[in-house]
């Protein structure tokens, strides 16, 4: 009985974050621009009654009741999952809560302005206030949990993972990676690349995207695909919606980008139906949620035998030109060149992005720097990890990101250890279907693919903890070791 109170209410906190999710989809790709103090105010009351109804009192007794009650293993892990998103939501404050929703909201709207306009000065004033609410929420959660600040926004997005952790995998990755990049760029000085002539139209572009989509599986029954200044992937698994921007002088990237929010999404269609609208149900982890679109997007969709099966749709969609040809395709989809905008990074050098990132975002919330001393520091670590200075480029440095804008501290880590998920899944997989060459070769290589996918990753949602997930799918803990085996064999031609 009582562990049904808690399904019901549950479910019922599904609904809701539905409705915030469509409304924050419509907030970026729809709304007027006048309509956004009502939308904020709007989510920013949701946001609460949505808090009020997870630590409402009742839920104490119940959670107490439902110990006792018969449950099958698949609901006890229920209820563990439900606990854990009661005692997350209990140590904050209402009144908190809401403040960092109207916050978040307005600095998100201001900065799709100021990141045109370069404006730090102007995206400071907002952003100092959701640091301020951040810092407020990692000391609540760390005085509750008993670790640090950081690890305590952290565990949001990748519960059971620490600074610890992440350090020593970031650190493994620094001992190789900056030789790695070295020896690629020399490499590929020699070859020539052939780029693709525009002007590409936005709707041919969308056409494109939507049938690479279709080729990938996506269910547009359950879902749909717009244009906004940042690309995301949202909704729920009945009503995914995924995002791009478009530049007419180059398809390249938007067609990539459209193929990593396809993999989030085809991981959120394919969750199972059963536990829809449990958090059991839901994705074990940002972590695990990027290692599916990285999957997509690098480990799939920039292997040869995928971009062989491109030219005939570029052509339909934009006419024959040499930069077609699919020899072509494949180097220009894997060029390495250390470059400003993270989401246009290639694999190589991306994990530089986020390190930069973590570092930034861990010393800002456990008070080691200001916000204000931000664009300096970008700066610093981009020349150092990346040979590029940002001084003065705030646009293509410390305010090309949408994430901190709503206080999302803890979340950049989830791309790198994607990263890493995706190359040890991939390796996996090949190990036991045999190679994407291979497969790709195949009618049916795409959908066997994702059918692996689907048993090993979706069909699990969070019924079981992450290492625990991966160690089932792959037979060994997350290492990074997969990882340069991959970059090594596809950029170096060296393999194991």
């Amino acid at each position: 009985m009582s562990y049904a109170l808690l399904s019901r209410r549950f479910h019922q906190l599904h609904h809701f974050a539905h409705l915030s999710a469509i409304c924050g989809w419509d907030q970026a790709t729809m709304m007027p621009e006048g309509g956004n103090d009502a939308r904020a105010a709007a989510l920013a009351e949701l946001s609460l009654l949505m808090h009020e109804r997870l630590t409402a009192p009742e839920l104490a007794d119940w959670f107490a009741a439902a110990q006792a009650e018969s449950l099958t293993p698949a609901q006890q892990i229920s209820l563990q999952e439900m606990q854990r998103r009661h005692r997350q939501a209990s140590v904050l404050p209402g009144d908190l809560v809401q403040a960092k929703s109207l916050a978040g909201s307005g600095c998100e709207h201001a900065w799709r302005r100021q990141r045109r306009e370069n404006d730090w000065a102007g995206f400071l004033t907002n952003f100092q206030e959701v640091v301020a609410l951040s810092r407020e929420e990692a000391a609540i959660r760390a005085e509750a949990n008993g670790g640090r600040p950081y690890d305590s926004l952290l565990d949001l997005y990748e519960p059971g993972m620490n600074c610890t952790q992440i350090d020593g995998l970031f650190a493994e990755l620094q001992q190789w990676l900056p030789d790695l990049i070295r020896q690629v760029t020399e490499r590929q000085a020699t070859e020539s690349v052939i780029l693709p002539q525009g002007p590409f139209a936005t709707a041919a572009q969308q056409d494109l995207g939507r049938q690479i989509m279709g080729l990938l599986g996506f269910d547009f029954s359950r879902g749909r695909q717009d244009v906004s200044a940042h690309p995301f992937c949202g909704g729920v698994p009945s009503d995914v919606r995924i995002t791009t921007r478009f530049d007419e002088a180059d398809f390249t990237q938007s067609l990539m980008g459209i193929i990593h929010e396809t993999g989030h999404a085809r991981y959120e269609q394919g969750l199972p139906a059963q536990w829809q609208g449990l958090p059991v149900g839901e994705a074990r982890s940002m972590g695990i949620h990027e290692s599916q679109s990285l999957f997509f997007e690098m480990q799939l969709a920039r292997h040869p035998g995928f971009v062989a099966q491109l030219p005939p749709l570029l052509e339909a969609s934009f006419g024959p030109q040499p930069a077609f040809a699919a020899d072509n395709l494949a180097r220009l989809y894997t060029r390495v060149a250390p470059g400003y905008i993270r989401v246009d990074a290639d694999e190589v050098t991306y994990p530089a992005h986020i390190m930069l990132r973590y570092e930034i975002e861990k010393r800002l919330i456990e008070g080691d720097i200001e916000a204000r001393d931000i664009p300096e520091l970008w700066d610093l670590r981009m020349q150092q990890y990346l040979g590029l200075s940002t001084a003065g480029n705030d646009k293509d440095g410390c305010l090309q990101d949408i994430h901190w804008t709503d206080g999302s501290f803890g979340y950049f880590p989830s791309y790198t250890l994607g990263a890493l998920y995706a190359a040890q899944l991939a390796e996996a997989l090949q190990q036991q279907l045999g190679s994407f060459a291979s497969l790709l070769s195949q009618p049916d290589g795409l959908g066997n693919i994702f059918a692996w996918l689907q048993q090993h990753i979706w069909q699990q949602a969070s019924l079981l903890d992450t290492d625990a997930l991966i160690r089932q799918a792959t037979g060994t803990p997350l290492s990074v070791a997969p990882f340069r085996r991959h970059l090594q064999a596809r950029y170096l031609g060296r393999h194991a």
